[in-house]
């Protein structure tokens, strides 16, 4: 099944690595951003990259306009903000979160603490945005390998939480465009307070190792 998903912060890394992986696989993308000049540039970049151009840039509000899926990826500064701003856009369709509360100090990396440890930005989109179907994934995706040559990153696993089983369903299918292979249920929705942290651990490692790591989860058979 293909999707019309709009990236809301489409320009930036992760939102451009996510937005080209599923525009290469066949979704139709619209790429938002504050500023829909910046987006339609970045938009054009990527399709000089695919066989057909599928994607196109708007101002985020103008880009959930006939979408079936948003994908938020902004940083989580002024993500409470955006997301209460653009809630009647988010409602009814399916809301991914890969946004990671982040940090850094001299000692590096580290999740942040959201709701006094009793929250996540995934829960934090939920409750601005009630009407939105949220679901966690695309948390540990690296933003450089989003963005090479490979067909599939094949040596990862997509994590993909939430409370709507059927939205939830949809996303681990999604996640076929990133690695090749079905999503991985992680659980409900409140263990995004789990994954999204984990990131901090995989920039440290990518620091150490000067890599680009990513999740892989053994056991499974897919």
């Amino acid at each position: 099944m293909t999707h019309r998903i709009a990236v809301i912060g489409g320009t930036g890394p992760q939102g451009k690595g996510l937005g080209y992986r599923f525009a290469r696989h066949g979704h139709t993308v619209v790429l938002g951003s504050r500023s829909a000049e910046r987006a339609e540039a970045v938009a054009a970049e990527i399709n000089e990259r695919l066989d057909e151009p599928t994607v196109s840039g708007a101002d985020n509000a103008t880009a959930l306009q006939d979408a079936d899926i948003a994908l938020l990826a902004v940083p989580y500064d002024g993500h409470d903000e955006l997301v209460a701003s653009l809630a009647d856009g988010l409602d009814g369709i399916i809301v991914v979160s890969c946004v990671n509360p982040l940090a850094f100090d001299k000692a590096g990396p580290h999740g942040r603490v959201v709701d006094g440890g009793e929250g996540s930005a995934a829960e934090s989109a939920q409750r601005l945005a009630p009407g939105a179907r949220v679901v966690g994934a695309f948390h540990h995706v690296s933003a450089v390998t989003l963005f090479g040559e490979q067909d599939y990153l094949d040596e990862e696993d997509v994590l993909v939480c939430g409370d709507d089983r059927e939205a939830k369903d949809v996303v681990i299918e999604l996640a076929r465009s990133v690695t090749g292979r079905d999503g991985v249920d992680a659980g409900r929705l409140r263990l995004a307070r789990q994954l999204e942290p984990l990131t901090a651990v995989l920039i440290s490692i990518n620091k150490r190792y000067k890599t680009h790591s990513g999740v892989r989860i053994s056991g499974l058979d897919h």
